[in-house]
């Protein structure tokens, strides 16, 4: 994996590149997510001071999902990209980037699955990836 991923929205509007935190992948099965998302939202996440624009900051639009986090998606497609804890005391300095937005090849694994919980009642998860009912 190199150190920075790329990455870009379905009509190519948005793009960036960043450095991830690891190679690791979540996909989240909370109710908002899976909302949000369409099914389950994958994500690596990112330090938002290494989330740099290539192009397309102005076309990324920010709801305010709770008290404490905002999503970002096109404008434009309506792609998901961004889940941004920014109010959070902890942890607003990272972003989890969708990781269906990343450029192949990524390099990066799904290592866990969470808040499996509220997961969809329409599938299951016969992987044998890590699952917690919470985060």
């Amino acid at each position: 994996m190199s150190d920075r991923i790329t990455g870009r929205c379905l009509c190519g509007d948005v793009a960036y590149e960043a450095e991830p935190v690891s190679t690791s992948i979540d996909a989240c099965h909370c109710t908002s997510c899976r909302r949000w998302s369409g099914h389950f939202w994958a994500s690596v996440n990112v330090e938002l001071s290494s989330l740099r624009f290539v192009r397309g900051e102005e076309h990324v639009t920010w709801f305010e999902s709770s008290e404490l986090v905002r999503r970002g998606f096109c404008a434009r497609c309506g792609s998901t990209l961004f889940w941004h804890p920014h109010r959070h005391p902890k942890h607003a300095h990272a972003i989890a980037v969708s990781a269906g937005s990343v450029d192949a090849p990524t390099g990066l694994r799904l290592t866990a699955h969470i808040f499996t919980d509220e997961q969809g009642d329409y599938y299951g998860l016969a992987d044998d990836v890590p699952k917690r009912a919470k985060f």
